[in-house]
């Protein structure tokens, strides 16, 4: 046995209990026993680690079990002699709980309020600065990649822009398709009451090519994507498989975030085209059908009254409204803690932020090209 035990018995009665040698867990079994063997008796014990050489987990649990079993009979229990190293172990397994944080009272419901909205303020502000320091990483690391200084992993991005772009086709084209054609069929009823049904066409290309189009796309991506971005960044949180990731010397970021963003931004610039021509396509079949417009002369009205800037903008919109779902997505994945219901949170927040940051950006986007004359 890697350990020896000694017992002796003052004048006064105390038990002293002298351990010496290594206390791991190869000899935990016969440190256990041998500690048990001598029942808690007045006036108490003292425990002489003065001896110890090495000591792990296993054989601190059963310095704090003898003490404890002691303690719990009523006589006093100490330990002395311990190097400062083994002292820590011991005191660490033997630390209290954490006091249980008390809800606050609400027996005043202005209190209460109050401390609701604090509460409310003090998370909104961790939440921003966590964020900023999230995207401030993020940008450090994809500017490195993108001028060659960090190694892009290539299949990464290839995975993520068929799970974001091609696996949505259906699903986004069937979307958009749907919409020119309400957008269509709603606009020729407010049209005719003023004999003005031809410009319909105008109503289709310009809502669906400039502003329509990217957005629901955007928030088809997010709704998607996002969700499915925070949820795995977060399942894998609780794995501890980004801790693994640290421990081997991989950046989370650079390996999660990194090519997702790209992937993410990429697609959306070409899922972005795809929904606008889908939704020209619903409204050239509502024209074609109740307008009595010829497919020919559908396309060549189109060619008229849709500007080419209204297509730069929205090719410009796209990669944007991508990199920011990426980003939020990632940045709650990251963000999960606790617990599985903890991902479930997370998701939700991502997709709403989202969406949220999606609609202020095309809002900030519609004003700024706007104020440069592109109407």
């Amino acid at each position: 046995m890697g350990s020896t035990i000694s017992w002796h018995e003052s004048d006064e009665g105390t038990v002293r209990v002298a351990l010496a040698g290594r206390l791991t867990i190869a000899d935990v079994a016969d440190l256990e026993r041998e500690l048990a063997s001598r029942p808690p008796r007045a006036p108490g014990l003292i425990v002489d680690l003065a001896g110890v050489t090495a000591i792990d987990t296993s054989g601190a649990w059963a310095i704090n079990g003898l003490v404890d079993r002691w303690q719990a009979a009523g006589h006093p229990a100490q330990m002395e002699g311990a190097a400062p190293e083994i002292d820590r172990l011991i005191n660490a397994l033997a630390a209290p709980p954490a006091p249980v944080r008390r809800r606050p009272d609400t027996g005043n419901p202005i209190i209460h309020r109050v401390a609701r909205i604090g509460a409310a303020i003090i998370a909104i502000i961790n939440n921003t600065g966590g964020f900023l320091a999230f995207l401030g990483h993020t940008l450090v690391v994809l500017g490195a990649t993108l001028i060659g200084r960090r190694r892009l992993r290539w299949h990464a991005v290839i995975h993520q822009g068929e799970a974001i772009g091609v696996n949505a086709l259906g699903i986004i084209g069937l979307l958009l398709f749907l919409v020119g054609l309400v957008v269509a069929q709603q606009g020729a009823v407010q049209l005719r009451q003023f004999g003005a049904e031809v410009f319909t066409v105008n109503l289709i290309g310009r809502a669906t090519t400039r502003e329509l189009g990217i957005l629901l796309t955007a928030i088809m991506v997010a709704g998607r994507s996002g969700s499915a971005f925070a949820a795995q960044i977060g399942s894998m949180k609780l794995n501890q498989e980004i801790d693994a990731l640290r421990t081997i010397g991989l950046d989370p970021i650079a390996v999660l975030v990194v090519p997702r963003v790209i992937a993410c931004s990429l697609m959306m610039l070409g899922l972005a085209f795809y929904g606008g021509l889908c939704a020209l396509v619903g409204g050239g079949l509502f024209a074609w059908s109740e307008l009595a417009m010829p497919p020919v002369s559908y396309i060549q009205r189109l060619q008229e009254v849709i500007p080419l800037s209204d297509f730069v903008i929205g090719m410009i919109k796209a990669p944007v409204f991508g990199f920011i779902i990426a980003l939020m997505g990632c940045f709650h994945g990251m963000q999960v803690t606790g617990n599985a219901e903890s991902v479930g949170t997370r998701t939700t927040q991502a997709v709403v932020e989202a969406i949220f940051v999606v609609i202020v950006f095309d809002a900030f986007f519609a004003f700024f090209f706007s104020s440069l004359g592109y109407n």
